[in-house]
């Protein structure tokens, strides 16, 4: 069932999406090469209790989880797409890192991921990171009363099979507010005019995930959590907690 936000709930979401955003910020800061992902781990579980925060990745379980996550991030390095659980390996130069994070904060949820290169960036992975961020703009512009969730899911793929881009198509944003993971589904492929009818309340994540390879294909790592891409090509995902307006889309996931 979609549940509508009020006004007053919006502004909650947005309290929550602030930290969200303060815990990207942090690790992002605090990436660097030679920088274990499970410190990173370590730097954003400091952000979330410091704001009285807690964090729904954290022992989140579904049903395709072998475990439940072990972790208050998800840190997915080059090939890994999205869920990559963070341990001890250490960030190298030129990697290309995907970072995302959730906050619950009095009852309320955001989240949003971000992608970034360690040291010396390659270009093409400059490339990627811009065509994600673009495909999430895009998807974020559709967001309006009056349009449909296939207007979001169609502009985000629009920018992604432009780039030549690959898309998992079993994967995609969400909605959210009191859990996580609400309704309605948000592909990041559809045709314009399709779905469910944007109205004044409905808050999504949006979240389009690129790789570079072209292919759509993934597969899942040894932990039952991380996905790769089939080619061992790079994947970028970027990702922000928006509200539908009456007055435009308002993302509630910054600073």
């Amino acid at each position: 069932m979609v549940e509508i936000k009020s006004d007053a709930s919006l502004d909650a979401m947005r309290e929550a999406g602030r930290v969200v955003a303060r815990a990207l910020a942090a690790v992002r800061d605090a990436a660097a090469v030679g920088v274990s992902l499970r410190e990173l781990d370590g730097v954003a579980r400091t952000v979330l209790t410091g704001a009285g925060a807690t964090s729904p990745f954290l022992g989140y379980r579904p049903s395709f989880a072998p475990t439940p996550f072990p972790a208050v991030i998800c840190a997915s390095v080059n090939d890994a797409l999205v869920h990559g659980i963070p341990d001890d390996y250490r960030l190298r130069d030129g990697d290309l890192v995907s970072i995302d994070c959730g906050a619950e904060l009095d009852g309320w949820t955001g989240d949003a991921a971000i992608s970034f290169t360690v040291g010396t960036p390659r270009p093409e992975d400059v490339r990627l990171i811009a065509a994600t961020q673009q495909a999430l703009e895009d998807g974020i512009a559709a967001a309006t009363v009056g349009n449909r969730i296939g207007d979001i899911a169609h502009a985000v793929g629009r920018v992604a099979r432009r780039a030549a881009c690959g898309m998992p198509a079993d994967f995609g944003g969400h909605g959210i507010g009191r859990r996580m993971h609400e309704d309605p589904h948000v592909p990041n492929r559809g045709r314009p005019g399709r779905g469910f009818p944007l109205r004044h309340g409905l808050t999504l994540a949006i979240e389009p995930m690129l790789m570079s390879g072209g292919r759509d294909t993934y597969r899942t790592g040894p932990d039952g959590w991380t996905l790769f891409t089939s080619d061992g090509s790079r994947a970028a995902h970027i990702e922000h907690t928006v509200a539908v307006t009456a007055d435009g889309p308002r993302i509630l996931t910054t600073l």
